[in-house]
């Protein structure tokens, strides 16, 4: 047979096109043998095959309008470090089996990996948090794509946790010049990625950082350079990943979505210093960040303003408040955490459904959601002893005590356990939960009869001079997230004892349809302030920005509020720019004498000037400073003895002035109480 040599050349030049643009994503079933290069092949794909799995007992609302690429992803970094240290997994018959092919065979399309530096002190002992280095997430790389899964490949660009509180350089980083430590992130992201490429495994997409609000790998965005230094860091590992893996996905990933100008702040600054990027990331912790419309709404302004991609890169919530590896969770029962589900497998369900549902057809340009560290259980045995040897060994807790070598303020103190085995989606034995099977029947959705789940909690307010009614009926949850209302039951209740214990918190335990309800009640005295905790928003308060900066309003957040869920909020990226007063003024107040105090916390102040005050006849007769320091690190300024007449007009309120550059604090408890 006669060969056209034309067509041969061109039909060549088309393989080389195909297998080079294929680089990080090798179809399943192809094998590539080339020089130093091993392809992993896999007979199928979470998407590709019919899972049919169903539930009895889970009840999940379909989410519409999902695309079979739809990324359902599980940032399982700690793997290898649990499995090292005696863990094992199980699916649903009991059976053990690879903890990758269960979450795929669950709907899970991606894994997330974690990678540090050099996460070894001198000796080679690990950090801890799974030693999560480039040979660790090769290791998980390769069970990922057997599986027929993709890999993020998320690097922190520290030796070992990043966060927004904490973005350290890596130890051979230390002094080098932005251009040196530029050039070194490009040298150290290319080299990972071609360990990865030649082990077969399939990257689909590569993190530049994580939780990089204003820092990244030693870089602050309040130093000198600031964003342009941090840019080009992210640039430079950007360039790494073009190079490597031109088809894979790049992902810029962020926290706090509930600082709404934040987000604004941040895209702005990665579009004017021209940072190569695709998807716009966000950790989603409903503990802490917000609502999830507020979330919809600031990632749909950036993917509308710049044509990106988002994506939820981490959320996650308990399934249980118990603790089963004898080191504190991050969450439980009781711990003031906004709690909009139950600690139950329904209720993690519930909040995975609706992020996902979030993503997909609230927000512009939505591509997926990770849960974080779903896989990621108690490794040891009876007590703190067992479990602590195991940490250090294989580090598989949060941090070890070698981590002191590196991160001596935090870990160096803190070190042990896991701290969130509670919000995995397998149990202290290993076995798979019902609720991982979320992620593939939100696609179909998956009917049972709605019934109770969980009674809600109730909080209370009470003033030691007035009567203590508790409530006759509590919410009770249902599986679908819906509340209906039953009555209940308080036990062992002594209104006297707790008129008579002043300021005081009380958790009164009661039962409801079976179920145990708590009653969570703070005494207070007598405060003359309407709206003292903010729970009711601006009300009676007039707040006054003397300069103009990014936000000062009310924030919905129980954790960073000293009582109730709301406070008032402030924070100025720019230096010099935060300057207001917030005031009341008190009204039929009677004569006589009259303590005023005010609470707050906050951060990054600089040089500040911060007192509470008060005005009679619209004149300032008293003051008391105050200072912010740290996060919930409360400060209350009190002023006492205050002779007010009848007729005078009094006002008290709080004056704030910050020099730092992202200046910002939380306002609570303003209380205006009688001296008897």
């Amino acid at each position: 047979m006669k060969i056209n040599k034309s067509l041969l050349v061109s039909l060549l030049a088309l393989l080389i096109a195909l297998l080079t643009l294929s680089s990080c994503n090798v179809p399943e079933g192809t094998e590539k043998d080339t020089e130093g290069e091993t392809q992993i092949t896999s007979d199928w794909r979470p998407n590709d095959m019919n899972l049919n799995l169903s539930s009895d007992s889970l009840y999940v609302k379909k989410v519409e309008n999902l695309t079979d690429d739809f990324i359902m992803g599980m940032d399982a970094s700690c793997v290898p470090a649990l499995e090292a240290g005696g863990v094992k997994y199980y699916d649903y018959n009991g059976e053990e089996k690879d903890v990758y092919k269960i979450l795929a065979e669950n709907g899970i399309n991606y894994i997330r990996v974690r990678v540090w530096n050099d996460p070894f002190d001198e000796n080679g002992k690990g950090y801890g948090g799974g030693n999560c280095d480039i040979e660790n997430a090769i290791a998980i790389g390769k069970r990922a794509t057997e599986n027929g899964m993709k890999l993020l490949v998320n690097f922190h660009y520290s030796d070992f946790w990043a966060d927004p509180a904490k973005q350290m350089t890596p130890k051979a980083w230390v002094g080098m010049t932005i251009d040196e430590k530029s050039d070194a992130l490009y040298k150290y992201t290319k080299e990972c990625l071609e360990k990865l490429i030649s082990a077969g495994v399939d990257v689909g997409m590569v993190q530049i950082g994580n939780e990089t609000n204003g820092a990244m790998c030693g870089e602050s965005s309040s130093a000198l350079g600031g964003w342009k230094k941090i840019t080009q860091l992210m640039s430079a590992g950007s360039r790494a990943v073009r190079e490597v893996c031109p088809n894979a996905l790049i992902a810029i990933h962020f926290a706090n979505p509930e600082k709404t100008e934040s987000y604004v702040s941040y895209s702005k600054n990665l579009d004017y210093y021209g940072v190569d990027y695709d998807v716009f990331a966000s950790s989603y912790y409903p503990y802490w960040h917000g609502t999830l419309d507020n979330l919809a709404e600031v990632l749909t302004k950036v993917a509308e303003t710049y044509n990106k991609k988002v994506m939820v890169a981490e959320t996650s919530y308990a399934f249980t408040p118990e603790n089963t590896d004898f080191y504190g969770n991050t969450v439980g029962e009781g711990d003031g955490y906004v709690k909009n589900y139950p600690y139950t497998i329904q209720g993690q369900a519930n909040l995975v459904r609706d992020v996902i549902d979030t993503v997909a057809n609230k927000t512009k340009n939505g591509i997926g959601v990770f849960y974080w560290e779903g896989t990621w259980i108690s490794a040891g045995g009876d007590s703190y002893e067992e479990n602590l040897a195991l940490w250090e060994k294989h580090g598989s807790g949060w941090a070890s005590s070698y981590a002191a070598d590196y991160d001596p303020d935090d870990a160096g103190q803190w070190y042990g356990g896991c701290a969130v085995d509670n919000q995995a989606f397998f149990d202290a034995s290993g076995k798979v939960t019902e609720a991982l099977k979320v992620f593939a029947l939100v696609r179909t959705g998956n009917s049972v009869d709605v019934k109770v789940d969980a009674v809600e909690d109730v909080s209370l307010i009470i003033d030691l001079n007035g009567d203590i009614v508790l409530p006759e009926t509590v919410n009770a949850i249902m599986s679908d997230n819906s509340r209906k209302a039953v009555p209940v039951e308080w036990h062992n209740v002594d209104t006297e004892a707790m008129k008579q214990g002043g300021v005081a918190k009380y958790d009164i335990i009661g039962t409801a349809d079976g179920m145990t309800s708590h009653c969570y009640v703070s005494m207070v005295e007598y405060n003359f302030l309407e709206n003292w905790s903010f729970e009711d928003g601006e009300t009676a308060w007039t707040a006054n920005a003397i300069k103009s900066f990014d936000e000062l309003c009310i924030e919905n957040k129980v954790t960073d509020s000293l009582t109730g869920d709301k406070h008032y909020h402030f924070w100025g990226a720019a230096a010099n720019a935060v300057e207001f007063t917030l005031e009341q003024e008190v009204k039929n107040l009677k004569s006589g004498k009259y303590n005023y105090s005010i609470s707050i916390m906050g951060g990054d102040g600089g040089v500040t000037e911060i007192y509470a005050y008060v005005k009679i006849n619209g004149e300032i007769v008293h003051t008391a400073d105050t200072q912010i320091t740290v996060y919930d690190e409360w400060h209350t300024a009190t002023i006492n003895n205050i002779e007010y007449s009848e007729g005078d007009t009094i006002t008290v309120g709080i004056y704030v002035k910050c020099a730092g550059p992202n200046a910002w604090g939380k306002i609570d408890d303003a209380l205006l109480n009688s001296v008897k």
